[in-house]
C-alpha cells in the first residue's frame, strides 16, 4: 500500500510530522517521563514502561502497521549515497521484508514553520505486522532520543495502523502523541490510562471524548 494514498483516504489533510495532537481532530497527548525527575535512571524507567504499555494497548500482534521515518537532509547532503535507516536494519526480526522498504523524497515538511528551503525529507516506510518488528527495543530507542542513551533513533518515527487507523509517535521522553480516523478508536485508552494524560491539554482531550 502507498503510504500517501492510505493518508489522504483516512488522515485527509494531515501531513505527517509532529506535533500530531496538534493537528487532527481525534488525538490523546500522553505524558511518558515525570518532568520533576531529575535523576535519569527512574525517570527512563516511568518512560519506558508507559511507551511500551501504550503501544501494547494500541497495536496488536496481528496488526498490518506502517513504520514510517522522517529523514531530514540539506541539498549538500543529497550528493551522498542515501543508506537505509537503521530502524529497518536492526529492529526486524526478519531482514526478508526489507524488499518492502519503499523510499519518497518530499519537500522539508517543516518548510513552512521555519522558512527553510534547501532542505528536504526522505521518507521512509515498511509495510509489515507488529509481530515483524523487536518493537519494545524500537520503541526504547525512540525514548532514548535526547538521553544521551544508546542505542538511540534521533528521527521522527511514526507506527502507522492500517488495521485501526490510528497513528503513534513518540516526539521523546516527555510524551506520544495517539491519533485516530474516530475517537472510538483510541476510547479504550482514554479510559484506561486517563490519569496519564497530559494535564496542559487535558481539557481539550477531555471536550473529545465526554
Amino acid at each position: 500500500m502507498q503510504l500517501d494514498k492510505y493518508l489522504n483516504n483516512n488522515f485527509h489533510n494531515l501531513k505527517l510530522r509532529p506535533p500530531l495532537f496538534y493537528n487532527w481532530v481525534f488525538g490523546i497527548r500522553f505524558e511518558l517521563g515525570d518532568p520533576n525527575e531529575v535523576k535519569r535512571n527512574p525517570h527512563m524507567k516511568r518512560v519506558y514502561f508507559r511507551a511500551i504499555t501504550l503501544f501494547k494497548e494500541l497495536h496488536s500482534t496481528e496488526d498490518e502497521i506502517m513504520i514510517v521515518a522522517n529523514v531530514h537532509h540539506s541539498g549538500e547532503e543529497n550528493i551522498l549515497k542515501r543508506r537505509r535507516v537503521k530502524i529497518y536494519q536492526h529492529y526486524l526480526k526478519s531482514k526478508d521484508i526489507l524488499p518492502r522498504l519503499q523510499h519518497q523524497i518530499t519537500p522539508y515538511v517543516f518548510e513552512d514553520i521555519y522558512d527553510i528551503y534547501d532542505f528536504e525529507t526522505h521518507r521512509y516506510s515498511l509495510q509489515c505486522q507488529v509481530k515483524d518488528i523487536k518493537f519494545i527495543q524500537l520503541v526504547k530507542a525512540i525514548c532514548n532520543h535526547d538521553m544521551g542513551i544508546k542505542p538511540k533513533i534521533f528521527h521522527d518515527v511514526f507506527f502507522v495502523n492500517l488495521s485501526n487507523k490510528t497513528i503513534f509517535h513518540i516526539y521523546d521522553d516527555r510524551g506520544c502523541d495517539v491519533i485516530a480516523t474516530s475517537k472510538e478508536h483510541i476510547r479504550p485508552l482514554y479510559n484506561r490510562y486517563n490519569d496519564w494524560i497530559l494535564d496542559h491539554d487535558r481539557a481539550t482531550i477531555d471536550k473529545v471524548f465526554q
